[in-house]
């Protein structure tokens, strides 16, 4: 949690925040937590199943466990000690300086709140419960922390100090997000023309510019200089002797295309530039509906599986959120489960195989080809596997949580290529917004990394009309 005020502080936790982030436990620095019977009640209920909400509430209930294990009801009573705690998951440790206390509630609290008070038993009594101890004079500054924007509201409105819980907001504005793209002026030259060193290596060509503005620059970075990019190139090496930038390859024309498919505008070409290049193992794309990104993502794994045989095969999931009502269990097995959710997959593949020379037997035998190069796998069976060799497509990527995206992109073994797609205005998960999304996260975080890569496309190319309701409604 982040807070400038030095001074010491007592928050109560709301259920969602724990099973939000069960490792939020550990997350309030010197700050002391307070978690109220009702929550330990809630995460009781939530415990069963085998969705996300269900692991992080079993792990907060073992965080709590370890806590309280060897304890007796007088040291409850004081607090329990958080003190320096590694936090164990799948992958990696991570050591989380703590100094606060965390108070388990083992006393009625109530207060009086008003009779009309809308909303659930369990929200009221949270409420109740954080009036009580904010009218208490011998306790700190009491504060409660909700994912619940309603919760935070009425909490608000009957005088209880809230906030919502943003140790996991990557950026304060969307907007500050990194594009992937450096547009400069010509007068760039003017400072660094004297300071170019160019050559030619193996059909690609290098150059190499010194100068304090260069240092600024990330790896696989997108340069521009001049209004109608008459100079385009990747970001190669970044070192103190100066940066090694490669001039783009062009995928404009029928001639130099990526499996039938041609770059509309600069964006594309970048995004294709970054796609099959084999040296970047993980390309991040974000863009609103219609600008292209499953498309020529799609275009460049089959041309670097089924003609360049770098990758052994496609495998494409996505987070199986429904916009609207939910239709229920699938039959099938897990591919046949998640057909209907790989909609954009299916209408892109007829894009690419479309052959109005071919016969309909040449269809179908390109049809049965494709699929068994192409897999179709769910998230919920992503834990403990790892993939040899495979391009990644990880589609709707902004509706997953950072720890999910960790989750996923920690499978990829040798080889591997990982693609994350995303539109950060389209989330339909609970408690996620733009600055909290996990494809937020990993474009922040993978930024400085010489084998990533990120595009931010802006411009749509699906149709006038699409393009038109994107502005205006």
């Amino acid at each position: 949690m982040q807070d400038n005020n030095k001074k010491k502080r007592l928050f109560v936790l709301d259920t969602n925040v724990l099973i939000h982030d069960p490792s939020a436990l550990f997350r309030f620095s010197e700050h002391d937590l307070f978690v109220p019977m009702v929550v330990l009640e809630e995460l009781d209920n939530n415990k069963k199943g085998h969705s996300e909400v269900s692991r992080n509430a079993r792990q907060a209930s073992r965080f709590l466990d370890e806590l309280i294990s060897n304890t007796i009801p007088e040291e409850i009573l004081k607090g329990l000690n958080l003190s320096q705690r590694i936090c164990l998951d799948e992958d990696s440790e991570e050591v989380l300086l703590v100094s606060g206390k965390l108070f388990l509630q083992t006393t009625q609290l109530s207060t009086k709140l008003p009779i009309t008070l809308p909303g659930q038993k369990n929200d009221n009594d949270i409420l109740g419960i954080t009036l009580a101890l904010q009218n208490n004079p011998d306790l700190p500054e009491v504060t409660l922390v909700s994912k619940d924007i309603n919760l935070r509201i009425k909490a608000a409105a009957i005088g209880v100090q809230v906030e919502d819980y943003n140790n996991d907001q990557v950026l304060d504005d969307v907007n500050l997000l990194y594009s992937g793209i450096l547009n400069l002026n010509e007068s760039f030259w003017d400072l660094h023309d004297k300071e170019v060193e160019s050559w030619t290596e193996e059909g690609h060509t290098f150059h190499k510019i010194t100068g304090d503005e260069v240092k600024k620059w990330y790896p696989n970075q997108i340069i521009s200089i001049g209004d109608d990019q008459a100079f385009e190139a990747i970001v190669r090496q970044n070192s103190e002797a100066g940066v090694i930038v490669e001039q783009l390859r062009q995928f404009y024309s029928e001639s130099h295309n990526v499996w039938g498919i041609s770059a509309r505008n600069q964006e594309q070409n970048y995004a294709l530039n970054l796609l099959m290049d084999p040296n970047v193992d993980f390309v991040s794309l974000v863009g609103q509906a219609g600008t292209g990104k499953t498309l020529l993502t799609l275009a460049a794994g089959l041309a670097q599986v089924m003609d360049e045989k770098i990758y052994q095969e496609i495998i494409m999931t996505r987070v199986t959120v429904s916009v609207g009502e939910d239709i229920g269990f699938l039959p099938g097995t897990e591919e046949e489960k998640m057909r209907p959710w790989m909609g954009a997959l299916m209408d892109n593949l007829e894009v690419l195989t479309e052959n109005e020379e071919a016969g309909e037997w040449d269809k179908q035998v390109t049809s049965d080809l494709l699929a068994t190069r192409i897999k179709i796998r769910s998230l919920n069976f992503m834990r403990g596997r790892t993939f040899l060799n495979r391009y990644i497509i990880l589609d709707e990527a902004q509706n997953l949580t950072s720890k999910q995206m960790k989750t996923l992109i920690t499978r990829a073994g040798p080889g591997t290529k990982i693609v994350c797609l995303g539109n950060l205005a389209q989330i339909d998960t609970p408690y996620l917004t733009e600055t909290t999304s996990g494809l937020t996260f990993v474009v922040d975080r993978f930024r400085q990394w010489e084998h990533s890569g990120h595009v931010t496309l802006k411009r749509g190319e699906r149709s006038r009309l699409a393009d038109f309701a994107a502005d205006v409604l």
